[in-house]
């Protein structure tokens, strides 16, 4: 009995040592990056940004107004979108189909300020990763755009039948939304290392590993890093990357196995929470889960075809590193 209690505290103390390591990496990086935007914001940089990208708006097939939307989306987070998005939809004709192309792109391209630095800190260059998530989601946008008015799909008007509650917009506000965003990703990364332990133990990574290896080995991932992508694709990019982060400094995962590990992530993350938050706009899932998902794989797949090509030089100059 003592020997089982001992094992118990030295497993929750490993836990919570490990715990802290990686929130308190992912804090060193969040915390500096959230101050900035919302500098940004109040100075109504965001408002500067949407205006720079209503052009790029009807390459998708979408009005300009909704090029607010998306700056708010990139520079902040998927809520605040959605926020942005009631106050402007209930004066634009929008139809399922526009809301299911907006709702991919914001999908693929959102907080890029703090998801960049996380890709950063694990190994990817800042500038991979904000071409493949801007360029990725402009490109789905095209592609979801052409695909639904070439089928005639999607194309009845969209019904708006969720608001937001009211946010509250003062500083003391946005700080307590900090704090309390900072608590759950703390108990989060416990969870997840206490389920990977767990996994691990009773030998179902290794299934996983093996039921996915095919699909991930075409995309350049190799078995070490398949479960931390897992675990990100589910549940977000900064606690995959937390977990990217820590198995890259112990030396575990290649340069490459991280580029595409972060890659797909960039492209695909958190389908869970992040998907059914924008099924609330009135999006169909077809474009916001199923296709989002294949376009992912088939971009990674012909990326990392590409970076093999490249010389080591022009790879660790522009897309990966390893300090």
């Amino acid at each position: 009995m003592s020997t089982l209690l001992f094992s118990i505290k030295r497993v929750m103390k490993e836990l919570g040592v490990e715990t802290f390591r990686i929130s308190a990496t992912l804090f060193k990086v969040m915390i500096p990056v959230l101050i900035l935007v919302k500098v940004l914001e109040e100075a109504g940089g965001i408002r500067y940004i949407g205006y720079l990208l209503e052009p790029l708006m009807s390459f998708v097939g979408l009005p300009e107004s909704m090029g607010l939307v998306w700056a708010t989306t990139l520079l902040t987070n998927i809520y605040a979108g959605m926020v942005i998005f009631f106050n402007l939809a209930a004066g634009e004709s929008l139809t399922v189909a526009q809301v299911t192309v907006l709702g991919g792109m914001m999908l693929i391209a959102h907080t890029l300020p703090i998801e960049a630095r996380i890709a950063q800190k694990a190994g990817v260059r800042i500038s991979a990763t904000l071409a493949i998530r801007f360029f990725g989601a402009l490109l789905y946008g095209f592609i979801l755009f052409h695909l639904y008015r070439w089928a005639d799909w999607l194309q009845q008007p969209v019904e708006l039948i969720w608001t937001p509650p009211v946010q509250d917009n003062s500083l003391q506000g946005w700080l307590v939304a900090q704090l309390e965003s900072f608590f759950l990703i703390v108990v989060l990364i416990f969870v997840l290392l206490s389920l990977l332990k767990i996994l691990k133990a009773l030998h179902i990574e290794r299934l996983m590993i093996w039921l996915l290896r095919p699909v991930l080995k075409l995309i350049g991932i190799g078995p070490a890093a398949t479960t931390i992508t897992i675990v990100g694709m589910t549940l977000g990019l900064a606690l995959g990357g937390g977990l990217l982060i820590r198995e890259a400094k112990a030396g575990e995962l290649s340069p490459m196995d991280i580029f595409a590990s972060m890659g797909l992530l960039a492209l695909c993350h958190s389908i869970i929470e992040d998907t059914l938050l924008v099924l609330l706009l009135g999006a169909d899932i077809s474009g916001v889960l199923w296709f989002r998902i294949l376009f992912a794989l088939v971009m990674m797949m012909l990326i990392t075809r590409v970076v093999e090509l490249l010389s080591e030089g022009f790879r660790s100059r522009y897309l990966m590193h390893t300090d």
